[in-house]
């Protein structure tokens, strides 16, 4: 709001809203079409649904309370596969509220032999104001990142015994929690700058406080154990799956205090796992998928640490 104009009444705040959602709309499908246009040589690309468990109902005895929620996702598979099964990743976009559209990344998967599939969770935008409003930050979100999983191994050309799952920020927070609750069903993870306790988050991210009261209906003083709940570093003993964790010192975003935390606790549970703290990595929070030295260095990480595990036929 600049100097002059008034807040909006509450009869203009829904008509906002679904103007911002009609906004990210359009720059979805946009992101769509470039999607399409730098990687159609390259893979099949569809954009599929799948359901997963139920949302939230205004009205929980209304018609169709109840229901499964729609999730949709994008799949790629290598056009150069043929009749041959590949090693799945399950790539998880980060963001409060976001959406996927790593086209870098993706292209230097595909080019190693992975097929990949990349749901678009509850919270998720570009998809209107009912998935949105759907965000359960560590909560049901979980669940349609597995159902991903699930619908491609069933659906896709990959070997169900060869899955990685890799994210970045929210991305990496869901990698965590995924691997955390589900750890028979994945062979390796990334977590890149994951966000890892909900509680040491809310007190530096103070801004975080609202949204996640939105939807969780309290704050983490007035429900600490459901916060803990959501947050990787409680559940740190249950770690099964070879894990790496990147992150780095210079952070403004997730702040490398709260993954060195994670770090501690998987330490002081005995887990086997693989980290590395870069100093001031250019980009910051970003740093992973760009395009400098430091950057490329990190991703080669990544890939080696994946392939170890998933053994891909470069194509």
């Amino acid at each position: 709001m600049t100097f002059g104009q008034t807040a909006p009444d509450a009869k203009e705040k829904p008509k906002i809203a679904e103007y911002r959602h009609d906004i990210d709309i359009l720059q979805r499908k946009l992101d769509v079409l470039l999607m399409y246009q730098k990687l159609g040589d390259l893979a099949e690309i569809e954009e599929i649904k799948f359901t997963s468990v139920p949302g939230r109902d205004k009205n929980p005895t209304g018609l169709g309370a109840g229901n499964p929620l729609v999730i949709p996702a994008y799949t790629f598979v290598p056009k150069a596969l043929g009749n041959r099964k590949a090693p799945l990743i399950v790539f998880v976009h980060g963001g409060l509220h976001g959406r996927f559209n790593s086209v870098k990344v993706t292209k230097e998967l595909l080019k190693q032999g992975y097929v990949i599939i990349a749901p678009e969770y509850r919270g998720s935008t570009g998809y209107g104001g009912h998935l949105y409003s759907q965000i359960d930050y560590g909560g049901t979100e979980i669940d349609d990142t597995q159902a991903a999983r699930n619908w491609a191994v069933k659906n896709l050309p990959v070997d169900g015994s060869r899955v990685g799952i890799m994210g970045w920020s929210h991305g990496g927070f869901h990698a965590l929690m995924t691997v955390f609750r589900f750890p028979d069903d994945y062979q390796v993870a990334f977590s890149g700058v994951p966000v890892s306790d909900l509680v040491q988050r809310s007190a530096y991210q103070p801004d975080y406080i609202g949204t996640f009261k939105e939807f969780m209906g309290s704050t983490p003083q007035e429900n600490l154990v459901e916060y803990r709940r959501r947050s990787p570093v409680y559940h740190a003993d249950k770690l099964r799956t070879p894990l790496l964790i990147h992150t780095t010192t210079n952070d403004g975003d997730v702040s490398v205090m709260e993954v060195e935390h994670l770090i501690a606790v998987l330490k002081a549970a005995n887990k086997k796992f693989e980290y590395k703290i870069f100093d001031n990595a250019p980009g910051a929070h970003g740093f992973g998928e760009l395009d400098t030295e430091v950057g490329q260095e990190a991703r080669s990480q990544i890939y080696e640490f994946l392939a170890k595990r998933l053994h891909p036929q470069k194509l």
